[in-house]
C-alpha cells in the first residue's frame, strides 16, 4: 500500500511538473527591443497597472516624494530626454519619474511599466546631470526589458516545480533552492543589461556614459567593505559593472 501510495504521489507530482513546464514554454516570447527571448505572463496593460498600483505604497516607505520641486523638474527632464531620445519612446510604457524624500536609503528602482523612483540620498551624491542620466538610463533598462514581468513570471515557474516535487517525492527544499540560485543569476544578468541599455541610452541623448563608472563608485563605497558577496546578491559587483559599463560604451559610441 505504501508503495502504490508512493507512485500515486510521484504521477500526481509529474503531471504538476508537466503542466508548469508547458505553461512556461507557452510563455516563451522575443522582447521586441532587446531581442532576447524571455519567460512573460503579463501583457504591458498590466504591467503599466501593478506600476501605477504600487507606485504610492513605495514612495510612503521612502518618506513619500521630495518636496524641491526644482529637483523633481530636474529629474523629470533628464529622464523624459532618455526616453524621447531612444527606443524607449517606441514602448508602450508611461514613464514617470519621481523623487523620493529618503535622506539616508541610496537607491533608484524601476516598477513594470515605467514607475521609475530614486532616493534624496543617492540624488544628492551624483556629482553632475550625467550621473543622474546614468541612473534614470539604468532604471529605464530595467523597464524595457521587462525584467520585473520576467521575475514574476519565473518564480512562478519555480514555485509550481516546488510544489510538484513536493507532491512527488519530498523534494520541494531542493527545487526551491536551484530556483533561487537562478533567480539571483537572472538578477545580475538584468543589471548588467539595464548598464547596457543605459549607456545606450545616455549616447543617444548627448549625455557621457563614462559618468556611469561615478554612479558604481557612489554604489561601491556605500555598500562598504562588507558588501554581500556577488554570488549571494542579485546585483553584481560594482567592479565587475564597471567593466562592463566600459565594454559596452565603447560597443556603442560610434554608433
Amino acid at each position: 500500500m505504501r508503495g502504490k501510495n508512493l507512485k500515486v504521489r510521484l504521477l500526481i507530482g509529474a503531471a504538476i511538473a508537466l503542466f508548469f513546464v508547458f505553461k512556461r514554454c507557452s510563455q516563451r516570447e522575443e522582447n521586441p527591443y532587446t531581442g532576447r527571448m524571455q519567460t512573460i505572463s503579463m501583457n504591458a496593460n498590466e504591467e503599466i497597472a501593478i506600476g501605477l498600483q504600487s507606485a504610492p505604497q513605495m514612495a510612503q516607505q521612502h518618506g513619500g516624494l521630495h518636496e524641491n520641486t526644482q529637483y523633481q523638474a530636474l529629474v523629470d527632464n533628464v529622464g523624459q530626454k532618455l526616453v524621447n531620445n531612444s527606443i524607449a519612446q517606441e514602448t508602450p510604457y508611461k514613464y514617470e519619474f519621481h523623487l523620493l524624500a529618503d535622506p539616508n536609503t541610496i537607491n533608484a528602482f524601476a516598477l513594470p511599466g515605467g514607475q521609475i523612483f530614486i532616493t534624496y540620498a543617492l540624488f544628492s551624491q551624483l556629482k553632475n546631470e550625467d550621473q543622474l542620466a546614468g541612473v534614470l538610463g539604468h532604471e529605464v533598462g530595467h523597464v524595457l526589458g521587462r525584467h520585473s514581468a520576467e521575475r514574476i513570471a519565473e518564480s512562478e515557474y519555480w514555485q509550481g516545480l516546488t510544489t510538484a516535487g513536493s507532491v512527488g517525492a519530498d523534494m520541494g527544499s531542493v527545487v526551491s533552492g536551484i530556483g533561487q540560485n537562478t533567480l539571483l543569476t537572472n538578477g545580475r544578468d538584468d543589471e548588467l543589461e539595464s548598464d547596457e541599455l543605459g549607456v545606450r541610452f545616455m549616447l543617444k541623448a548627448g549625455y557621457n556614459p563614462e559618468e556611469m563608472i561615478g554612479v558604481m563608485e557612489i554604489l561601491k563605497a556605500a555598500a562598504g567593505p562588507n558588501r554581500v558577496p556577488e554570488f549571494q546578491s542579485t546585483h553584481p559587483d560594482p567592479d565587475n559593472r564597471i567593466e562592463k559599463i566600459r565594454e559596452a560604451i565603447e560597443k556603442y559610441k560610434g554608433l
